[in-house]
């Protein structure tokens, strides 16, 4: 595969403004178990401390470049993401971002943005449960609001699913909502991130609601595509649907991570995923000196590589495949949601070709700006 332009997170904070349940009530609990066998430096600093003109060097080597300002909370420095955004010159600017913020930056810079992925769980007693009395409120009021200030690059909502999560209810539910109906949904499974599963109902969730609301939410979305000749951007959905109609094989990790998607931790060291954050041993060299077309690749290993489904799943998240957090049958569970949900588009792919062939949808519908922070398989 020719890769030409690189992405890279950067981690403007490890700060956070909320305390999410999933993230910090989780993490509350698991800080400074063991991650693998690998150290993790705990003390990186709390927001960028680095010259931007290191940033902008190391930038500019990549023509093709696409930054993506992450967190923690990314728009708690404002200015920060003001002076790169002067300064550092590349293809695309996209913030992953919990939205609490959104309005604070003024549309000449928030207009810039290609792509804002906003973190939302579905409707507002789900998401304030999942992050705090008042959030759902605040980010649908910021969104309202960036459109009046003339945004129009794409904003994906980005859910954490777990236990909680009706997957139909919720995903219909941000594509329909009358305050601020979103054309692009993400999600991604809290799975294998934590030392949680024994603590936990993943298995008995993901086989009893999970997994057939995915199936139904797949034959929904071709259900559309039938009736309204409109490919809804379901980013997993898309993802999988359009390898399996290119007969695209050997798919590297679909979230780019590793090898054409890396971060940028807030003292410069590069990391294969924002997700390793910390971890020494996969520190990839200094944005001081590193080229980003030449950084080393990190591939996911077993049991990934010889699961009949890796041509297409690629492996699903090279953190969890690295550090194994969850026991290998704890993990089958995640295993086995991916591939439920590969069959179930797998089974609709002849349905799919029909209506291109009729010209009702087109093969261009499934494209899409890839490695931005939607993982593809959740």
């Amino acid at each position: 595969m020719l890769v030409i332009g690189l992405f890279f997170h950067l981690m403007v904070t490890t700060e956070c403004d909320l305390e999410c349940l999933y993230c910090f009530g989780e993490a509350s609990e698991d800080f400074g178990d063991d991650f693998g066998g690998f150290s993790v430096d705990y003390s990186l600093p709390k927001r960028l401390s680095f010259d931007l003109g290191l940033l902008e060097r190391f930038c500019s080597l990549d023509s093709d470049c696409v930054l993506i300002f992450y967190g923690g909370e990314p728009l708690l420095y404002l200015d920060d993401v003001r002076r790169i955004m002067d300064r550092v010159k590349v293809k695309h600017f996209v913030v992953q971002t919990n939205g609490l913020r959104l309005a604070s930056l003024e549309p000449e810079y928030l207009n810039r943005f290609s792509v804002i992925l906003v973190s939302i769980d579905g409707d507002e007693v789900l998401t304030d449960f999942y992050r705090g009395r008042g959030v759902y409120r605040k980010v649908m009021e910021n969104l309202r609001r960036i459109k009046r200030n003339g945004f129009q690059g794409e904003v994906i909502a980005r859910m954490t699913v777990m236990e909680e999560t009706d997957i139909y209810r919720q995903v219909l539910w941000l594509l329909n909502n009358s305050e601020f109906p979103f054309s692009s949904v993400h999600w991604q499974l809290n799975a294998g991130f934590w030392s949680d599963f024994e603590k936990r109902k993943f298995r008995k969730w993901s086989e009893e609601s999970y997994n057939p609301g995915i199936r139904r939410l797949v034959r929904f979305w071709v259900d559309y595509m039938e009736k309204h000749g409109v490919v809804l951007r379901l980013y997993p959905f898309l993802g999988v649907a359009q390898s399996l109609l290119k007969g695209e094989e050997n798919a590297p990790l679909r979230c780019g991570a590793g090898w054409i998607n890396y971060a940028i931790q807030t003292d410069g060291y590069i990391v294969p995923c924002p997700s390793m954050w910390g971890m020494r041993d996969f520190y990839l060299g200094h944005i001081s000196m590193a080229h980003p077309l030449r950084l080393r690749k990190i591939f996911v290993g077993e049991p990934c590589t010889s699961c009949r489904i890796f041509n297409v799943c690629g492996g699903r998240c090279l953190y969890a495949n690295m550090t194994k957090r969850w026991k290998p049958e704890a993990y089958k569970t995640v295993c086995e949601t991916v591939e439920n949900m590969v069959k179930a588009i797998a089974n609709e792919i002849p349905r799919i070709r029909r209506l291109i062939e009729a010209r009702v949808i087109k093969m261009e519908d499934f494209e899409f700006m890839q490695y931005i922070g939607c993982e593809i398989i959740p």
